[in-house]
């Protein structure tokens, strides 16, 4: 789509990613916060666990719904914290999600992220947008922070949903009119699911 002359084209908002089998899929979460928590988790989750070093996190920056543009600076202790952060607003996901009261520990981390300056938006001659200079990952996380506060306490915070298939624990918000969304995304959970009912159907009966 294009856009009118001076401005920054939108990013398409979602992640690409990898299925066990090796197949890619794109997964739109809806928010910000909820992107974050593809990067892996906590406890069994860890075996997931992309961010290993300060230039992932970054790179998972510029693969997100954040526009382009952004030069960002991260430490290691940063990428600490964003491994503790990604993990509170998972398992607060996740409570939500299975309607549990979420709670005050995974509250505590996402306000004391919160609680630093964002990242700045600028706008540029000619109209067009930009970062401010100086970007760190405390910026970041506090972005991100924000955005989860948004989400569980603004309009969608009852549409967190997990993933219905048996085998996928993706958390996303449901943005979809009916508020029927069950799936990360139909062409790979929706129709494994699809497939794996239709063959519990029709297996041969044991006589």
């Amino acid at each position: 789509m294009s856009g009118r002359a001076g401005e920054t084209p939108e990013r398409t908002p979602g992640l690409t990613l990898v299925s066990g089998g090796g197949k890619p899929y794109r997964f739109d979460p809806g928010t910000l916060c909820l992107e974050l928590t593809t990067t892996g988790g906590p406890g069994a989750f860890a075996r997931w666990e992309v961010l290993h070093e300060p230039a992932d996190l970054v790179t998972w920056a510029e693969r997100s719904r954040l526009p382009d543009g952004l030069e960002l600076t991260v430490s290691v202790e940063e990428l600490e914290r964003a491994r503790t952060l990604r993990d509170a607003v998972f398992l607060l996901a996740a409570d939500r999600a299975h309607g549990r009261p979420l709670r005050a520990a995974h509250l505590d981390v996402v306000n004391a992220a919160a609680a630093a300056p964002p990242l700045v938006a600028r706008i540029e001659p000619g109209g067009i947008r930009s970062w401010a200079p100086g970007a760190t990952g405390t910026h970041l996380l506090a972005t991100v922070a924000r955005d989860a506060i948004d989400l569980f306490t603004g309009p969608y915070a009852d549409r967190v949903r997990e993933c219905g298939a048996h085998d996928c624990h993706l958390l996303f918000v449901d943005t979809s009119r009916p508020g029927r969304r069950r799936w990360c995304a139909m062409e790979h959970c929706g129709n494994r699911e699809k497939a794996r009912v239709h063959r519990s159907r029709h297996a041969p009966t044991t006589p």
